[in-house]
């Protein structure tokens, strides 16, 4: 199995989910995990393709919303955003099971909205099917650090791609 993590990052946490789901997914086949600002557009080959990123304002990030996080101090600032290259993925995609995780902050858990949520939307009108719900990891604040625990739920997520039981494409509400 070949899997593709194309994740954005800000403050370095949601790289560090992708990184343990990566772990997680050892012993599966390749595992590549890219930066969205050096993500293919063409996925063709992919087996499963797992996208991740911060949540902003309730959604995606935008560019105003990465230049507040410039300004705010992040460091490990993507380019281009989780939003913008979904918008130029292509048709390769739907024969591909694709699943969409996010972090956010613990405060918020409660609250509607994630950046997940908001790609699902976006992957689901390109009629690219979900092989799970979108799945949110949480950090204590807008740097971070992740909440205690978070990297041994984004191993175990990753590991149970690998399991039998894991359903393939599943719709997403």
């Amino acid at each position: 199995m070949r899997t593709l993590i194309v994740v954005e990052s800000h403050w370095g946490n949601t790289e560090e989910i992708a990184r343990a789901i990566a772990e997680g997914l050892a012993g599966s086949g390749r595992v590549d995990v890219v930066r969205v600002d050096d993500a293919p557009s063409d996925v063709t080959g992919v087996d499963l393709l797992l996208v991740g990123g911060p949540t902003h304002a309730f959604s995606m990030s935008r560019p105003q919303t990465r230049d507040d996080a410039q300004r705010q101090g992040a460091t490990a600032l993507s380019g281009t955003g989780v939003r913008e290259w979904l918008a130029r993925i292509d048709a390769s995609a739907r024969a591909t099971q694709v699943a969409l995780f996010d972090t956010k902050v613990a405060v918020m858990r409660h609250l509607p909205g994630s950046a997940a949520m908001a790609a699902a939307r976006v992957v689901r009108s390109a009629g690219i099917p979900l092989t799970q719900r979108p799945t949110s990891f949480y950090v204590e604040g807008t740097e971070g650090p992740l909440l205690p625990g978070e990297l041994a739920r984004a191993r175990a997520w990753g590991a149970a791609f690998v399991a039998p039981s894991v359903p393939r494409h599943v719709g997403v509400a």
